[in-house]
Formats: C-alpha cells, sequence, structure tokens
C-alpha cells in the first residue's frame, strides 16, 4: 500500500501555561481518513521532537507497525526543515509541494474553531514575483475556459511531453457539474514553448492568479514560495478577462488550467497542468 502522509508545523493563536508560545504538529493521511496532532512550547520543537511525534503517529496509524509512510508533503517553508530533520532518522523522504488539500482542509478547520478571526493557518510569506526569463517568453497568451466535462477529453491520450492531471483534482471527482467552466491560461510558445515547458515544470506550479497594478499581471505560484510574472497588460478588455478567470476559479473549486502550446492550431502541445488553489 503506498502510504503518504501531509504534515504541517504551526505555531498556534495560544499559549502554554508558562506563557510561552505553543506549537503543533498537524498529520494526516493525504485522503483526509486519517489525522494525528501533538503540541508543544516552542523551546521543546526540534527535529528530536518530531521524530517522537512521528514515531507515536505510526502507532496510531489504522495500519500500526507497517504504517510509516513511503512520505510526508509539506506545504510550509518554515516547516520543512524540522519535518524532514524528524523524518530523515526514519528513513522517511519529505516533499515539498503546495498541493496538500487534505492538510489544508484540516487547518482551514482550525481556523473556524479559533477565536482570533485574524489567524490564517494556511497563510505562506511568499516571495515578491520576479519576470519570466526572457528567454522563455511566447509568442501570445489569453485566458480561456473549457467546460468541466470537456476538460480532461481534451487532452487525455494526446502525446504530451509535460501533463500534470492528477486524479484527485479531476473535476467531475471533485464534483463539478459538467457543464461548469474551467478556466485557465493559454500560451503560444513558438520557439520558446518546450523550455518555457520545461522550465515551468521545474518550478512545480501551483497556482496562477490576476494581480491588479500598474500596470496588471498574470502571477505564477510555484514551488513552495516562489512567485513569477508570466504577463503583463494594461488593457480594459483583457482585466475584465481577467476578473472573469479569478471569478470562474471560485466557482470551479478552485481548480483552474495552464496550457503552453507551439501555436493555436490545436495540433500539438507542449505541457498541461490542472492547478487547484
Amino acid at each position: 500500500m503506498n502510504i503518504i502522509w501531509q504534515a504541517d508545523l504551526f505555531r498556534r493563536p495560544a499559549t502554554g501555561q508558562s506563557g510561552s508560545p505553543l506549537w503543533a504538529l498537524l498529520i494526516c493521511g493525504d485522503d483526509g481518513s486519517w489525522q494525528f496532532s501533538a503540541q508543544a512550547p516552542q523551546s521543546e520543537i526540534d527535529g528530536q521532537w518530531v521524530k517522537m511525534q512521528l514515531s507515536l503517529a505510526q502507532l496510531d496509524h489504522p495500519d500500526g507497525s507497517s504504517g510509516l509512510p513511503q512520505k510526508i508533503q509539506v506545504f510550509r517553508p518554515q516547516s520543512f526543515s524540522l519535518i524532514a530533520a524528524g523524518a530523515e532518522p526514519l528513513g522517511i523522504p519529505v516533499e515539498a509541494t503546495r498541493q496538500t488539500p487534505a492538510l489544508k482542509k484540516l487547518l482551514r478547520g482550525l481556523k473556524d474553531m479559533a477565536l482570533q478571526t485574524d489567524w490564517d493557518p494556511i497563510h505562506v510569506e511568499e516571495m515578491p514575483p520576479v519576470p519570466l526569463p526572457e528567454r522563455l517568453r511566447g509568442d501570445r497568451w489569453r485566458f480561456a475556459a473549457l467546460p468541466a466535462g470537456e476538460l480532461e477529453a481534451a487532452f487525455q491520450g494526446r502525446p504530451i511531453p509535460i501533463m500534470e492531471m492528477p486524479e484527485l483534482r479531476s473535476p467531475l471527482r471533485l464534483g463539478l457539474r459538467s457543464t461548469q467552466p474551467i478556466p485557465g491560461v493559454i500560451i503560444d510558445g513558438g520557439k520558446a514553448s518546450m523550455p518555457l515547458a520545461r522550465w515551468l515544470q521545474s518550478t512545480r506550479p501551483h497556482a496562477l492568479g490576476y494581480k491588479a497594478g500598474a500596470p496588471d499581471g498574470v502571477i505564477l505560484q510555484a514551488g513552495l514560495a516562489e512567485r513569477w510574472v508570466m504577463a503583463t497588460f494594461e488593457d480594459t478588455e483583457v482585466a475584465q478577462a481577467a476578473r472573469s478567470f479569478e471569478q470562474r476559479k471560485v466557482e470551479a473549486l478552485g481548480l483552474h488550467f495552464l496550457l503552453v502550446q507551439p501555436d493555436d492550431s490545436g495540433m500539438t502541445y507542449s505541457g498541461i497542468w490542472l492547478l487547484q488553489v
């Protein structure tokens, strides 16, 4: 059985009896069916403490002694090194990824129960956005949308060099109606198409978003905290399309896509990523 845990180590909006900050370790299965938590004062948090909690989590796991995971997924940069330090002696690899939906659902539940309404347990400090390297800029780009019922069929079975469309993000599996528009951004990369697709894959794309400004921009969130300026614009019609893109993301449970292709012929594609906020 391929067991994957998702874990986070974070400061709680509370203090212990001594008045020192409390930190919590939250672990769950990637399907959300099991969870384990522990907390301690900040002064006790180190790799050895994390290792002990991981061992206790194994005993608590439904699979018992065979419950150690094949990997642990971590989305918060500040907790990655400590969790890795605790997991390494147990032989568990740790993967840095923002795609931890089961864990983030649990964390949002903690926010709902917290008295401090300004506490955001999934907030991550991101780096300032950096312009896309000049050599990777394509010929054109545009906002687009595809019906949920057609999105996967449009790309599955096609000879696309890079394809990231996890089953967990399947629109129909998420319960979206087949006619629900799934928004996306399409880049006609021209000669830069394949280099751009390879570069995007190396950054581990997480989400695309519209940022109003002077000029407006399309921002790619990647890795654990990196941000890249994919495009800028000042056209009012494009800005309206950007606002529609954001609204459709909300209606599609955060689901959206990024497609890179050499041109708009519809004959070949370089890369497709199905993303979810």
